[in-house]
């Protein structure tokens, strides 16, 4: 089973919505058997709230539900619990360095930084960016 942790800076838009992207990919793929798909924040600012109201709009425009998610921080423990762990900007990876043991694991969902619609408001244009980044790493880890 591989498993995916996606990650950024408090799990309430991108994170999430990677997280249920992905998660519906491979629903429809039935490859749900093999991976096991969570999402988190590097800050601790958002810990017990619910996905953003836009966000989940806007998976739900998809046929996406992401209901239930409450933001969690990431902890030391995440670094050995999953194969992977995916960042939506590089500010998020500079968190991570400082939070996990290595780096070896992490790595961005898109080569540039996927923006944060809290401050854009463009969650269509993340959503976007999301679903390509999301596909693409799926296939990646499919091919392996």
């Amino acid at each position: 089973m591989t498993s995916i942790l996606f990650v950024c800076h408090g799990n309430i838009c991108r994170s999430p919505m990677a997280q249920f992207v992905m998660q519906d990919l491979v629903d429809k793929a039935h490859l749900g058997g093999r991976f096991h798909i969570e999402s988190a924040a590097v800050s601790s600012e958002e810990i017990g709230n619910p996905v953003y109201p836009p966000a989940r709009q806007i998976l739900a425009e998809h046929g996406i539900s992401c209901r239930g998610k409450r933001a969690r921080r990431i902890e030391i423990e995440d670094y050995y619990d999953f194969d992977l762990i995916v960042a939506m900007d590089r500010s998020n990876m500079k968190r991570l360095e400082r939070i996990l043991p290595s780096m070896d694991k992490c790595r961005m969902l898109l080569e540039r930084d996927v923006a944060d619609p809290w401050y854009t408001g463009d969650f269509e244009a993340t959503m976007k960016d999301v679903e390509q980044g999301c596909a693409a790493l799926l296939k990646e880890v499919m091919d392996d």
